[in-house]
């Protein structure tokens, strides 16, 4: 395993034309998002809430303009472009349920917002983008959701994918001194601050935890990236590794990142009735989501060297 840091990244040649697209995601979206689906919905037992969320997103994402649907019984949220079966397919993914009587906030509403400015941005400045978005349902029951997609959906469509980017907690930061654990037992070292964008890859996207790194030193240098490459499949070894949507890739071996704050390692709220949205730094939530379109559009714009 490696830790690298944006701050000791490689500074890239800014493009004018990509830097000034950071303008598209407005940080009030990103609130409005997070207030109107931070209410408990678990797939069962919030099973009314869980269904308006989805239908929610679903709407947000038809108004955009790409071609939405429903997947399989566990209800994800899929989106697409008339480029989806073009080479370099990007999918950017983060899931819409909660924990029983949790409002979810962080854990995963930030995510969702993410993905839904994101999704808006690309609409508006790139349309003819090979991306597909998803919202997966059940991620807190095993993930089922995600490993259902990735099972019964994807072979379907025979896409030829470049790189998936799964969002898990993006909103919770402090600069409090000591705010940031990590799991036990782990051979490496983290800032201790609870201030930085986690990124997690393993050998199918080492490089692409270092192209975001680049990227956020470049273009967002105010946002730490802390990029954690795991080798060897040193991922079995550690259950912490793989707690969301991007292990039923990695399973696949399709290259698959994880955006991370880091979830109970950092924010005290985790799975409580506390993740509410005033807890959240939404300006740390839109510099991410800066980020995450930043490196979407590299695919169109941008040639890192």
């Amino acid at each position: 395993m490696k830790v690298i840091n944006s701050s000791k990244s490689k500074t890239l040649t800014i493009d004018e034309n990509v830097k000034k697209y950071i303008n598209h995601i407005d940080k009030s979206y990103l609130i409005d998002v997070v207030k109107e689906i931070s209410i408990p919905r678990h797939f069962q037992y919030d099973q009314a809430n869980n269904e308006y969320v989805a239908n929610w997103i679903y709407q947000e994402l038809v108004s955009f303009g790409f071609e939405t649907h429903f997947h399989g019984k566990y209800s994800n949220v899929v989106a697409y472009n008339q480029n989806i079966r073009k080479e370099n397919l990007i999918i950017i993914g983060a899931h819409y349920d909660s924990v029983p009587n949790c409002p979810g906030a962080d854990d995963n509403a930030s995510a969702v917002a993410a993905l839904l400015a994101c999704a808006k941005a690309v609409s508006e400045i790139a349309p003819d983008l090979p991306i597909c978005f998803v919202a997966f349902n059940c991620e807190e029951d095993g993930l089922i959701g995600s490993f259902d997609f990735v099972t019964n959906y994807l072979p379907k469509l025979n896409l030829k994918i470049k790189q998936v980017h799964i969002l898990e907690m993006v909103g919770f930061a402090t600069d409090e001194p000591n705010s940031q654990e990590m799991p036990i037992n782990l051979p490496i070292k983290i800032p201790t601050v609870g201030n930085f964008l986690g990124i997690l890859g393993n050998k199918n996207s080492l490089v692409a935890v270092d192209d975001i790194a680049a990227l956020g030193k470049t273009y967002i240098p105010d946002l730490p990236v802390v990029g954690l490459k795991i080798y060897f499949g040193a991922e079995k070894l550690f259950p912490d590794f793989g707690r969301s949507d991007h292990l039923p890739f990695w399973e696949k071996n399709i290259s698959a990142t994880m955006w991370t704050d880091t979830a109970n390692f950092r924010n005290p709220n985790y799975h409580q009735l506390t993740d509410t949205p005033d807890t959240l730094n939404y300006s740390f939530l839109q510099k991410v989501t800066q980020l995450l379109l930043i490196e979407v559009l590299k695919n169109k714009y941008l040639t890192i060297k």
